[in-house]
C-alpha cells in the first residue's frame, strides 16, 4: 500500500512560480525613483558640496534597499514555501518525490544510507534529508518540519525508518 503525504498550497501556484519577478520589479523601481530624484533635483558639477553628499547617500540608501528587501523577502519566502505543493509517495520498495511541476525524483529503499537533520539550520523550518546512493551515485531528498512543513512528517519519518532499518538522526 502506497502512502502518501503532501504539502499544503498556501499560495496559488501562479505565485510560487513567480514571487521573484514581482519583488525585483517593484525593487527596481523604487530605485528608479530614486535615480528620477537624482536626475531632477540633482547638481551636476565637479565640486563636492552637501547637496551632492546627500543626494549620493540617498542613492546608495536605496540602491540597499532595492537589493536587499527583495533578496531576504525571496530567502524567506523559499524558506517557508519552496515545498508547497510537492508530495512524498511512500510505497513498500521505493520512495517518490514529486515536485509541484510535475517532476519526480525517487529512490529504492534499499538505496538509501541515511536520515538525518541538518545540525544548523540557515533558515527557520528544519530539513530532513534523505540519503540514497546508487550505483556510486548520492542524491537525496529533503523533508521540511515544523509550521511550514509537510503535514504528518513524523509518520513519514518513522515508517521510512521502520522500513529501511535506518534510524533518523537529529542533532
Amino acid at each position: 500500500m502506497t502512502d502518501l503525504f503532501q504539502y499544503p498550497m498556501s499560495y496559488p501556484g501562479w505565485w510560487l512560480s513567480n514571487y521573484y519577478y514581482f519583488t525585483w520589479t517593484l525593487a527596481m523601481l523604487f530605485l528608479a525613483g530614486g535615480w528620477a530624484f537624482f536626475y531632477r533635483y540633482g547638481k551636476f558639477s565637479y565640486g563636492v558640496d552637501f547637496g551632492c553628499f546627500w543626494k549620493t547617500t540617498l542613492l546608495v540608501f536605496m540602491t540597499t534597499i532595492a537589493l536587499g528587501v527583495p533578496s531576504y523577502y525571496n530567502t524567506k519566502f523559499v524558506a517557508q514555501h519552496g515545498n508547497d505543493g510537492d508530495s512524498i509517495a511512500l510505497s513498500p520498495d521505493r520512495i517518490e518525490y514529486r515536485y509541484r511541476n510535475g517532476e519526480k525524483k525517487m529512490f529504492l529503499l534499499k538505496d538509501i544510507v541515511s536520515i538525518y537533520q541538518e545540525p544548523v539550520t540557515y533558515n527557520p523550518p528544519p530539513k530532513i534529508f534523505i540519503v540514497a546512493k546508487n550505483a556510486g551515485l548520492r542524491d537525496s531528498i529533503t523533508v521540511t518540519e515544523g509550521k511550514f512543513g509537510l503535514p504528518d512528517a513524523d509518520k513519514l519519518l518513522s515508517a521510512l525508518s521502520a522500513k529501511t532499518g535506518l534510524p533518523v538522526k537529529r542533532p
